[in-house]
């Protein structure tokens, strides 16, 4: 297997999952809205499995909720996209190295991978050369008897270990964050949320 895995950052703006899922599925980094109805369509038409205690809100709200392009993406909308297209997701966890792979209990023949930064997907694909085009890019790759993607697979890992160790994530349980209003400062995103809610303030800068 010649080459090398490489990232391919996708924007950020709050679709970062769809358009992830989007470049390794289709090559195309602009199916977020098509995405999104295809999730909602998948959750309103089985209401029994996609119950609120499932969603964490009633069926109808969440089908409107995920069509809002400012709404992020997470585990329940991989394991519907991976149903979708047939093919297992493994999202690589840059802060804990961890895979989680979607789809995995359906035993797909192909797989994708993307690539997590606490905040943020980006796609990953296999190139030639860290410099050559996307137009060149591996972005599907065949699940071998192991269960596996061969060698590419070791790849993956590397490169996410890489990345954790040049600490290219954002620790959402621990970083710092100062209001921006009152000054006050918090930890990590629950606590964030808490003083979001009691006063209304919700400008927050990371400081270290």
């Amino acid at each position: 297997m010649e080459g090398t895995v490489v990232r391919r950052v996708i924007p950020s703006d709050n679709s970062c999952l769809f358009n992830a899922i989007g470049y390794v599925m289709d090559h195309d980094k602009h199916k977020a809205p098509e995405l999104r109805q295809v999730i909602a369509a998948a959750v309103a038409s089985d209401p029994g499995k996609y119950s609120e205690a499932f969603l964490g809100k009633p069926n109808e709200e969440y089908c409107a909720w995920i069509l809002d392009s400012e709404k992020w993406g997470g585990a329940i909308e991989l394991s519907i996209l991976a149903d979708y297209y047939g093919r297992e997701i493994a999202a690589h966890d840059i802060q804990t190295s961890r895979c989680d792979l979607y789809g995995q209990e359906k035993r797909y023949s192909e797989r994708v991978m993307l690539i997590y930064d606490g905040l943020h997907y980006d796609a990953l694909a296999m190139s030639p050369s860290e410099d050559a085009p996307e137009e060149f890019d591996q972005t599907v790759f065949v699940v071998q008897k192991d269960r596996t993607i061969g060698p590419v697979e070791r790849l993956a890992l590397n490169f996410v270990r890489v990345q954790q160790r040049k600490r290219s994530y954002t620790d959402t349980a621990n970083f710092t964050l100062r209001c921006g209003v009152c000054q006050i400062g918090v930890i990590g995103q629950k606590e964030a949320v808490e003083h979001a809610q009691a006063t209304g303030h919700v400008n927050f800068q990371e400081y270290r």
